[in-house]
């Protein structure tokens, strides 16, 4: 006989598809980020994980044994850390799209990307990268 565990609340099952929605469109996200200068993968990539841990367990399961995007997963989870290549690459891709954007967008919003980069950036600089 098995026993159940009635220590761990489960949420609602419409809480749990909202976390899943979420998950998906966040994971969905950081895939098109991979491909498109203006997104950054890999906060895009966390962000899934910690709405699948609340929304599927499966799918969660999935994106840490992923072979792209599980060890960076895995790192975050256990040490806070950004390897320095994803750090690198954010960077990069956050600097042509904010001088993109600069170019592209009128003029009272053309300075939001690039400040919106920056914080970002800077965030990721204070993270260790091992």
């Amino acid at each position: 006989m098995t026993s159940i565990d009635h220590t761990r609340q489960h949420p609602p099952g419409w809480v749990r598809k909202v976390w899943l929605a979420a998950g998906a469109l966040a994971l969905a996200t950081g895939v098109v980020g991979a491909v498109l200068p203006v997104l950054p993968t890999t906060p895009f990539v966390l962000l899934a994980a910690y709405c699948f841990a609340r929304g599927s367990p499966r799918w969660e399961r999935w994106l840490l044994r992923h072979p792209r995007f599980g060890p960076m997963v895995r790192a975050w989870r256990a040490r806070r850390v950004i390897p320095l290549r994803a750090k690198q690459l954010a960077w990069t891709m956050m600097v042509v799209s904010s001088v993109s954007s600069w170019w592209l967008m009128a003029d009272p919003w053309r300075w939001l990307p690039g400040l919106v980069c920056a914080v970002t950036a800077w965030w990721m600089y204070r993270l260790p990268s091992r």
